[in-house]
């Protein structure tokens, strides 16, 4: 390469878009974790004294795990547009939609998995809590939603 190109394709904004892609199924993927294991956690606890409600129970886990399908698909765009020609501006903008669905994807797995663990255990108790516990729970979902619109929006930029 001449220095020209060097400094208008600088090799290491690869690297940048590469953590960008990285950031955000990796943290997208430890914020839905966090939230199947706390959900799981109040879904086992319930149970033990009512068996029966075990699969109206599982809604947590299910949003949880759409969470990590948010980062996974801001990873895939990110990923397929890293080649030879890759600027740097481009880099930095796509590492920031990594980091800023990464880190939604981190808060609302963390909202997920608390508000799955305690609502689910209270709506054993009292039925009337479910419909509560589902508003709670998509509100929660949104905090990752807006980081994914948010990193499509700058995903498109350049």
């Amino acid at each position: 390469m001449s220095a020209e190109v060097e400094d208008k394709y600088p090799s290491y904004a690869i690297f940048c878009g590469s953590l960008g892609a990285a950031s955000a199924i990796v943290l997208s993927a430890m914020g839905a974790a966090y939230g199947t294991a706390m959900s799981g956690k109040g879904i086992a606890v319930m149970a033990l004294t009512k068996p029966e409600l075990i699969m109206k129970s599982i809604i947590p886990v299910v949003m949880a795990g759409i969470i990590a399908i948010y980062g996974l698909v801001v990873a895939v765009l990110i990923a397929g547009s890293i080649s030879d020609e890759y600027t740097i501006q481009k880099a930095h903008v796509q590492l920031g939609a990594g980091l800023c669905v990464g880190f939604s994807g981190l808060s609302a797995g963390m909202a997920i998995g608390v508000v799955g663990d305690t609502c689910v255990r209270a709506s054993a108790r009292q039925p009337r809590l479910f419909v509560a516990m589902v508003l709670m729970l998509i509100f929660a979902e949104v905090l990752g939603l807006y980081g994914l619109i948010v990193a499509i929006f700058l995903y498109t930029k350049l």
